[in-house]
């Protein structure tokens, strides 16, 4: 796929992508030159990872999964969500927790791709990053030189509620 570089075709594929502002989108990548479709595309995808704030059906999964596997990896969670409805819990304070551990933690690989500062000498030439690739005639990647940088920055902007990350309303008066 050839990424358009005229800003209403930009702007048109990012809309089509479910990208929010998607002029601003566009314009960023073509008139600063940063890499916002595959930016966004990481970002979108890893987003999908994260519980809908809408959904409660994970959490009777991850219950039942654990009844049937009690020693299984992951198990342990399903027990204490069992535990935690058991105190009452409102799902909604569940699911406002274990979405926030899970941004939190998208926040912080998206931090450690822009590279690390090893405390240990013999390993200051040492790092990694996100990096733009495409495919060959034979199926392989090819690093077209771009890397995508400062994911950390884009992390909340993409919060599907709109609010990034902000809690919800869950009584008249508070924000």
């Amino acid at each position: 796929m050839r990424i358009p570089t005229d800003l209403k075709k930009l702007t048109k594929l990012f809309d089509k992508l479910g990208a929010p502002n998607p002029e601003s989108w566009a314009r960023s990548q073509i008139e600063e030159g940063f890499n916002q479709l595959h930016r966004f595309l990481f970002l979108r995808e890893a987003w999908k990872g994260v519980v809908s704030e809408s959904d409660e059906t994970w959490i009777d999964a991850h219950i039942q999964a654990s009844k049937k596997r009690p020693t299984a990896p992951y198990s342990g969670m399903g027990q204490a969500l069992s535990r935690m409805l058991e105190k009452n819990v409102d799902p909604k304070d569940i699911i406002d927790l274990v979405r926030g551990a899970q941004v939190s933690t998208l926040f912080d690989i998206c931090y450690l791709l822009d590279g690390v500062e090893f405390d240990e000498p013999e390993l200051e030439e040492l790092g990694w990053a996100l990096a733009e690739v495409t495919t060959n005639e034979d199926d392989e990647f090819v690093f077209n030189g771009n890397v995508i940088d400062a994911l950390h920055e884009s992390v909340l902007s993409l919060d599907p509620t709109g609010r990034e990350m902000r809690p919800r309303t869950h009584a008249a008066g508070t924000d």
